[in-house]
Parts: C-alpha cells; structure tokens; sequence
C-alpha cells in the first residue's frame, strides 16, 4: 500500500497523460491505501480484515477497467484512439489537452479552467473530449535552491513551451506570475481568467502574531520571492529570510515543524485549494505589495492553432487581462528577472486604471515606489512608462549593482 498512491498519483512524471475523469478516482484509492495503513490490527477483526481487503480490490479492479487503455500511462504524444469526442483532424479523434504542472494548486487551476470550458462549450463534456497532461518542471524538480541560483524565470514554463510547440499538448495553464514576459515564438497567451484576490497570506506559527511588524526580532521567516524577502528587510533588518521552497503544503508542514516562524504565500493559491483558513492574517498593498501578475492564471496556445484559440479565448476576463498586460509592461520594462525584487499590481477603479510598483534591493536597504493613473486602452503605455520612471528613479547604478551581485552575495545580504 505504500507504492499504491504512487502508482495512482495524478502528478504523473513528465511527459505522462492523465484522464481528467480518473483523477478523482485515483485519489480516492490513495486516501484508502492511507486509511487503511493507518488503522492498527488491533482493532480490526477477521471479518473486517476481509471486508477491507475485497473493498481495495474493488477499487483496483474499478480503476484499471475505468482506463480505456494502458495508453493512458504513455507519452502524451501518443495517438488517442479511445478518446470519444467528434475532434476530426485529418481524420483522427484528438482530444483538448491541456498541460500542466502536477503541484496540487497547478491542478486545481487545470481543473478550474477544464470546468470552465465544459460550462461553455458543450461538445467538451463528451467521455474523453478533455484531458490533462501532467509535467514536472525544472522548478519543481529543484528544490534545495532559490530560484535566482537556478536562473530565474521560465523554471516553470519551459517543459510546458517545449511540449506545446512539439504538439503534444493544445493548451497550457500558467500563474501569471511564473510567466516570463517573453513568449516562444509560435506561441501566445491570449487569454486569463477571473482574478482572485492578490495580496499575500502572512501565516504565523504563533496565531497571536497578526503582522511581520510584531514578529520579535530574529525571527526567521521561510520564503523563496525576493520581492517578499525586501520588503520585510525594509520592515525589520533584524528578520532572517530563509529559502523556503515547495508545495504549499510542504511549506505548511516545514512552518507546523517550526523550521521557520512564519511565511506568507499568495492567498490566491491558498483560496483555489480552500486552505485559506490556514492564513493568520491577509496583507494589503501597504504592507505587502504584490507580485506582478499575482493571483492570475493564464492560458496559452500555439499561434497556428485556430481550434484552441476558439476556446480558449471564450474564457477571457477582459479586466483581469488588462490588468495583468499593465503588470507585465512594468516588469517587462525593468528587464525583470529573480534577481531583481519588483512588485507591481494595477486596478480598475471607477473606470480608471491604477497601478503601483516598486523595486528594491535585497536587503530592503533602499526602495524606490511609483503610482500612475490612466485610460483602461492605455494599460501596457501606463505599466512601461511607470518602469520607465522608476528605472531613471532608482538610477544606473542600483541597476549596475544588481547585475554584477552574484547568487551567493544577494542572498549573503538577505541571510547575514
């Protein structure tokens, strides 16, 4: 039982597809597998014993038969002659596959924007008209370092881009926040659904400790954004920030083991996973400003592929978008990488677009903020003209300073 949730796992190794109506049922066979590995004999009777024994068996039994073949666990490159949805491409069936990664808010953003595209296009509730390709990143991969050591953006996105263009999935689903603000070329990403909220969870293992201000000095606090890591160095030099990666959930355990003292994680993933009851407190813009594209999901297709940008384009937040386009102007002009804390976030209020960024230095030594305002048509010239400004704020030789730092000497300012 203790290789069965892995076998049954939805994040499947890279290059591994999944049908979206077995996940489900695979998670129940590994919440069972765990139940009854957790239950003492002791109190298990002979008849019990056999009761569970057929019931697991059952559920083994259902779940192969429920596979419409063992190409299921192929490449997701394979042909899908089982799938049953009337997509005709040179006379072939294809299936909408959407690419993700397997972290648990990845595919519960994968589930989210599958649930949207059967609200409205009906055709794709058809048995085997969607499915879902499960890839591991290089990101996800690497854990034992920041993402500045390991280069920055794109340790998310590059596995999805390279399957994408090799047609081996149709659609990918991104946080915005992870995307680079270049494309591959023969790609776009025209579309993002719905918002959620963007500011950042603070998460304290001491729940009378509301605010980063009220943490005692010395405390030390589990992140892997620089942006967070600056801005808490701005508050409060004596913090120790330390790399804090993972899952949300591995992140939690380390904070329940008091590896750290506190962390903040975007409360937008927390909500998409119903854990934000796990948040001590939220944090608005002036105590925490957000990251660019915070709390968006975006989706890309290939510029060729007329099917899935139909689709896909049907699920656009125009507001969310322009929003985010703004955002992404602003990092964009900056030549934003991981090394660089920015943070940037814009709004719609009473028919104006408002945004306001930041940039600083790791150790929260110097910080320099901006505000505009303008028409919603004009949201990328607001965003770029806002990092145009701040750039000349800051000056060239913060920009110097940050270009010849190396990893180890950034985060020797963050954890000296």
């Amino acid at each position: 039982w203790d290789a069965l949730p892995r076998i049954f796992h939805p994040a499947l190794p890279y290059h591994r597809a999944v049908d979206v109506h077995n996940v489900e049922l695979f998670r129940s066979i590994s919440s069972l597998g765990k139940r009854t590995t957790n239950t003492t004999t002791a109190h298990i009777s002979p008849l019990a014993s056999l009761f569970t024994f057929l019931t697991m068996k059952f559920y083994i039994a259902t779940a192969l038969l429920s596979i419409s073949s063992v190409s299921a666990f192929a490449p997701a490159a394979r042909t899908h002659e089982s799938a049953t949805a009337l997509f005709m491409a040179d006379g072939e069936v294809q299936p909408l596959r959407i690419g993700t990664r397997g972290s648990p808010l990845a595919m519960a953003q994968a589930f989210e924007t599958r649930k949207r595209l059967q609200e409205l296009f009906p055709e794709l509730c058809e048995d085997g008209a969607l499915e879902i390709c499960v890839m591991k990143t290089q990101g996800d991969m690497i854990l034992d370092k920041s993402l500045m050591e390991l280069g920055g953006k794109g340790l998310f996105t590059k596995e999805l881009d390279t399957a994408l263009l090799g047609n081996e999935v149709d659609i990918c689903v991104h946080s915005m926040k992870d995307v680079p603000t270049w494309l591959p070329e023969g790609t776009i990403l025209p579309c993002n659904l719905p918002r959620e909220d963007t500011n950042d969870a603070f998460i304290c293992g001491n729940p009378d400790i509301k605010r980063i201000e009220d943490l005692p000095d010395g405390s030390v606090i589990g992140t892997a954004s620089l942006r967070r890591q600056a801005q808490i160095l701005a508050k409060n030099p004596t913090l120790k920030c330390v790399n804090f990666r993972g899952n949300v959930q591995t992140r939690l355990r380390k904070l329940d083991d008091k590896v750290v003292d506190a962390t903040l994680l975007a409360i937008a993933g927390l909500k998409r996973m119903d854990m934000d009851k796990c948040a001590t407190s939220v944090l608005d813009w002036e105590e925490m400003l957000p990251a660019v594209a915070q709390g968006a999901i975006g989706i890309q297709c290939r510029s060729d592929d007329e099917r899935s940008l139909k689709y896909i384009q049907a699920l656009n937040h125009e507001e969310t978008k322009v929003c985010v386009d703004c955002e992404r102007a602003f990092l964009e002009a900056l030549d934003g990488n991981c090394k660089t804390p920015i943070a940037g976030q814009a709004r719609i209020i009473d028919g104006k677009l408002k945004f306001r960024g930041l940039i600083a230095m790791p150790d929260g030594s110097q910080k320099f903020e901006i505000e505009s305002e303008g028409e919603i048509a004009d949201a990328k010239k607001i965003g770029r003209e806002a990092g145009e400004n701040v750039k000349a704020q800051a000056g060239d030789k913060f920009f110097e300073m940050m270009v010849e730092m190396s990893p180890q000497q950034v985060l020797g300012q963050i954890t000296k």
